[in-house]
């Protein structure tokens, strides 16, 4: 088991920027077939908001008790007003521009016998101006925070992510990434790089063992100038990869429901270690015991202290 305790998380201040979203979720009951197409009916019976992507790994550093900060864009509308409130209850200290030309991304998921049966989603692009207003605040926030996190949803909400991490290092603060896409090179010089197996799969290759995994991640790593790059790897738990050094930690799911939100978990609570002065490789192990609690339970979810500590 870890060293760190619940209280060290209390002095972490932690900014996040990227792209934010509202989870919507409808819950109802499948009991026929629609009679104008092949398609269930679902009689709605209880709806529910919670904050998604950029947001939700906010929420997920705020319920470890760290301080956070979030910068981000929304639309001028009822799902930015919604967010903003969920955001607040969450103790999470929200910095959103709004922009009357964006509609913030919402996903919408209806849920039947406890499956997901449909997700649709509503987003645009924010605009130029109003990121480059966000660049601004992020470097006057930057002096005030311990760890930063950018979490790339590819919505747009990142354009000048290299400006970024070259504030951030130069500030000497560690900066943690969540990629999308199939171009890293816009991570180059981060601190730390949380791909998935499928998102470092895409970028570096399928690897045909574990010998050529570590071979393709280093060779990625130094070509992007990162500190650290963990690769987390489902049901196989994750693995970092530093200068000459591999650590790999199994899975510790008892029970996976959903996976959904588990890459948010793992960064939130590795952030918030690092920010806290817990050594990288424990660091590694703490969110890797959060990503095996959430796992366990429905949608975008958080952790608290107590159950990652107890």
């Amino acid at each position: 088991m870890t060293h760190a305790t619940a209280g060290v998380f209390k002095k972490a201040r932690v900014l996040v920027v990227g792209d934010v979203m509202l989870d919507r979720y409808w819950f109802g009951n499948v009991a026929r077939i629609s009679p104008e197409a092949p398609v269930p009916v679902v009689h709605v019976q209880r709806t529910e908001e919670r904050p998604g992507g950029a947001a939700n790994v906010a929420r997920n550093v705020a319920a470890l008790g760290a301080h956070v900060t979030l910068l981000s864009v929304v639309g001028r509308d009822e799902a930015g007003a919604q967010l903003a409130k969920l955001l607040k209850r969450d103790k999470v200290s929200a910095r959103l521009h709004r922009d009357a030309n964006l509609n913030t991304t919402v996903k919408l998921r209806v849920i039947g016998r406890q499956q997901q049966l449909l997700r649709l989603d509503f987003e645009t692009t924010p605009g130029h101006e109003v990121l480059a207003a966000k660049l601004r605040e992020y470097r006057s926030l930057l002096k005030s925070h311990d760890a930063v996190i950018l979490s790339d949803y590819g919505k747009g909400g990142l354009a000048h992510i290299e400006a970024m991490i070259t504030a951030a290092r130069a500030a000497k603060i560690p900066v943690l990434a969540d990629p999308k896409g199939e171009d890293f090179k816009r991570y180059r010089g981060a601190t730390v790089l949380t791909p998935n197996r499928s998102e470092f799969n895409q970028v570096a290759g399928r690897a045909r063992n574990e010998a050529d995994l570590s071979a393709r991640a280093q060779r990625l790593r130094r070509s992007l100038a990162l500190e650290a790059l963990l690769v987390t790897r489902s049901e196989e738990g994750m693995t970092l990869f530093r200068h000459k050094q591999r650590l790999h930690v199994p899975t510790h799911a008892r029970e996976v429901y959903d996976v959904s939100g588990a890459g948010d978990t793992v960064i939130a609570t590795l952030a918030v270690a690092i920010a806290s002065g817990v050594p990288m490789d424990e660091a590694v192990r703490i969110a890797n015991r959060a990503a095996g609690i959430v796992v366990g339970k429905f949608g975008t979810a958080i952790v608290t202290p107590q159950e990652l500590f107890d």
